[in-house]
């Protein structure tokens, strides 16, 4: 039985077709966005439905069509067999998914940076995570630059509204979701807020060092699994203007702090085995210049076999991107490039 699915209609309705790869992606709302570069309306392929958060507007397949051509749904039917000269048996009624409380792609990369950089400018850094940040190397003025602040720890609904008052969009920004109705922004624990930026500095994502942990000190802020939240996706951060050779490491945190101490661009992924941002992000580093990428993990990768793997399949995927590569070793009782950096500019600082 043939059925009609919800990428058969995208080009008849003059929709864009989704990004490489993905089944789940946001369109501009015809209902409420007003903006250019809005984009609230989530169309999702693998269910074949669509929904924006913001507004309410939702439904399926033959819904979409109806909407955007003025035919009435009970014509849709028809209407498709004929202009996709489908044959066989067509079910009479489409059954529509109850949607529910569901999940939204992250929105355009312009209104993420919008809303976190007026999230970041109605918080504090306090004076523990600016002392943390002092003893990696980072001085008060490049730490200001940065946009690091402390994580909120009450008040989240009552900073997104003010977020909606100053008109900043919330759907598909990671972090942000609805409770009881209202916007609010993740607080489970407390610790710095990472800016996670691109090669024009815009913020794409935000990643947390929580404190008093022991392990995984490093998450991504996310509201995956929460009504009308987002999930991260494992940007590639880059610290630096693009030059023709860049480092490559692990975290953000990380690389600002090797970027800030040596003034090399280094680019930062979220693990050696987290790669899919990075894929997709390497023809943008072509087009940038970047010809030569160097690697910089964690010295403790040459005795892990589950590093080791990733390392191999990051090398593949520079040699196929046609980058030429190189790793950089140093003294391993520094675990990672920025501890190596920071002893050696604090040693130098001594002498002089």
């Amino acid at each position: 039985m043939d059925i009609f699915h919800m990428a058969d209609i995208i080009p008849l309705i003059g929709l864009p077709h989704p990004p490489y790869g993905r089944s789940s992606y946001n369109v501009p709302c015809p209902c409420c966005d007003d903006e250019p570069r809005a984009k609230h309306l989530n169309i999702n392929l693998q269910k074949d439905v669509f929904r924006c958060p913001r507004c309410g507007f939702s439904g399926g397949i033959f819904d979409l069509y109806a909407y955007y051509t003025g035919i009435a749904r009970e014509d849709v039917r028809d209407a498709l067999v004929a202009r996709l000269n489908v044959q066989g048996n067509i079910p009479k009624s489409e059954h529509i998914q109850d949607v529910g409380p569901t999940e939204s792609p992250p929105t355009d990369i312009r209104s993420r940076d919008e809303t976190y950089t007026a999230l970041l400018s109605k918080l504090t850094l306090a004076s523990d995570h600016r002392e943390n940040l002092r003893n990696r190397g980072l001085s008060d003025k490049e730490i200001d630059r940065l946009g690091y602040r402390t994580t909120p720890v009450v008040g989240a609904q009552t900073i997104a509204r003010q977020l909606q008052s100053d008109g900043c969009y919330l759907s598909g920004v990671p972090g942000f979701y609805r409770k009881d109705g209202q916007w609010s922004f993740v607080c489970d624990s407390r610790g710095i807020l990472i800016p996670v930026r691109d090669s024009e500095g815009h913020i794409q994502g935000m990643q947390i060092r929580r404190d008093n942990v022991s392990r995984r000190k490093f998450r991504w802020v996310s509201s995956s699994g929460r009504p009308d939240g987002c999930k991260a996706e494992g940007w590639v951060h880059i610290a630096g203007k693009t030059r023709t050779t860049v480092l490559l490491t692990e975290g953000p945190m990380k690389a600002d702090v090797v970027h800030f101490l040596s003034g090399q661009t280094v680019l930062a992924v979220a693990g050696v085995n987290t790669l899919t941002q990075l894929e997709l992000t390497l023809p943008q580093l072509r087009a940038q210049g970047v010809e030569r990428i160097m690697t910089a993990f964690d010295m403790d990768f040459m005795e892990n076999p589950h590093v080791q793997n990733g390392y191999k399949a990051l090398i593949s995927l520079l040699s196929e991107a046609g980058f030429t590569y190189g790793t950089y070793l140093w003294d391993p009782k520094y675990k990672g490039l920025d501890d190596y950096v920071w002893e050696y500019c604090f040693q130098r600082q001594l002498s002089q």
